[in-house]
């Protein structure tokens, strides 16, 4: 019989996680939808969206070397009050500034605490459960994810379409103070290394990663081009794709909105019940299917943006095709994540995870701003339709290398 999943501190982590995700949901979903509703340009969108995402990407490898240092717990429960200290500074300030500068220094700030946060929670999962119980134990990870990212948009939605932006921000300070204060219980076993300064440990731990990659892990090289490509041409081109489609295309309003986005959350939370229940059966050769699939729901919301396509049922396209997506991405992610984990040690694990999530994600930003100047400037169908032929021929590119990286892991 295998242990339990659910143990103490693993427990109080995942409902830290509900609590501070939750917050982070409904921020990201009402900045961008009032930057939007505010400017009504598609083009400042995915510009402001990408400055945010490159403080992310820099302080990911940054968090992963911290979190192999410091006590895993002490760094959640800074970096969460820091938040809820950076939303009230942006509360007070909103109104008395000028607001494209104040969102761009704000989202920022935002991203790059949340990058520095994340390899913090995945290094700490293989110390708090069982190796057989890892693929499992990341699937509630990402199902608490997903879940937020479910209810984060929709009552996000509600309260932006009735009260504004105020009444979502003070709802963050909360999340964010609450999850700290819960964070506070958990142990995580940690085991100090030598102390230095924080530039040199940050370059020899650097340079261990990489070393780790490069000689002996190549593999995880090929996999973070393939998640960086399909960042580029796909994940961006939603990013900015989906309000500009559901609020100036087919006119629909902030609560709409919301549910489209909900429903990428209830996706997920399927897409991780589902890796939940398939655990080991779900093999790495179905990482090329899972980006196929996610390429042709791109197609699917281009075909919705068709000129003739009712907006009633163009929505309601975008919204299935939205749940579609976040199925075949939350499988991927599960899979990439559990696989990654079982190959790395455990003192190198934070570092690695850090560098994949960070050169994965560092063509994000040049995706945003090249689809928000397409979106503004181009039929929102014609964009998507595009976006989904790029991410085919990378589903295609990449079946290669998932095998390579199952016959990894099978040797590890």
């Amino acid at each position: 019989m295998k242990p339990s999943l659910f143990r103490r501190d693993f427990t109080l982590v995942v409902i830290g996680q509900i609590i501070s995700l939750f917050g982070n949901a409904i921020l990201r979903f009402a900045l961008p939808l009032h930057l939007l509703r505010q400017t009504g340009s598609a083009a400042l969108l995915g510009a402001v969206g990408a400055a945010a995402i490159i403080p992310a990407v820099l302080c990911s490898p940054i968090g992963g070397v911290v979190a192999d240092r410091v006590n895993k717990r002490n760094i959640m429960v800074a970096l969460d009050f820091s938040t809820a200290g950076l939303v009230l500074a942006f509360t007070l300030l909103l109104g008395q500034v000028s607001l494209v500068p104040l969102m761009v220094a704000f989202l920022m700030l935002l991203y790059g605490i949340a990058g520095a946060y994340q390899p913090a929670v995945q290094a700490s999962i293989p110390l708090l459960v069982v190796p057989e119980r890892l693929t499992s134990a990341n699937a509630v990870i990402n199902m608490v994810n997903t879940l937020s990212g479910l209810l984060g948009p929709v009552i996000g939605g509600v309260l932006y379409g009735a009260f504004g932006i105020r009444p979502i921000l003070w709802v963050s300070v909360g999340c964010f103070a609450l999850s700290a204060a819960m964070e506070l219980f958990i142990r995580i076993p940690h085991r100090p290394r030598e102390a230095g300064s924080a530039l040199s440990a940050l370059g020899q731990d650097l340079r261990e990663s990489w070393r780790f990659i490069r000689w002996q892990k190549p593999v995880f090289l090929s996999v973070v081009l393939v998640l960086a490509l399909f960042n580029l041409v796909l994940s961006a081109a939603l990013i900015v794709g989906i309000p500009v489609a559901v609020v100036q295309v087919l006119n629909m309003s902030d609560s709409r909105l919301g549910l489209t986005q909900g429903a990428m959350g209830l996706g997920g939370l399927f897409g991780g019940l589902l890796a939940a229940c398939l655990g080991e059966r779900l093999g790495l050769r179905r990482g090329s299917a899972l980006l196929l699939a996610a390429a042709l729901t791109a197609a699917g919301m281009g075909a919705a943006l068709l000129p003739g396509v009712p907006p009633l049922a163009g929505w309601l396209t975008v919204t299935a095709m939205s749940f579609a997506i976040m199925v075949a991405s939350t499988l991927l992610v599960v899979l990439l994540s559990a696989a990654a984990q079982r190959q790395t040690p455990p003192e190198l694990l934070g570092k690695v995870m850090a560098f994949i999530m960070a050169v994965s994600n560092c063509a994000s930003p040049l995706g945003q701003t090249v689809y928000g100047v397409l979106f503004e400037g181009c039929p929102a169908w014609a964009v998507l339709f595009g976006a989904a032929g790029a991410a085919a021929a990378t589903a295609v590119y990449s079946r290669r290398v998932f095998r390579a990286l199952e016959a990894a892991s099978l040797e590890a």
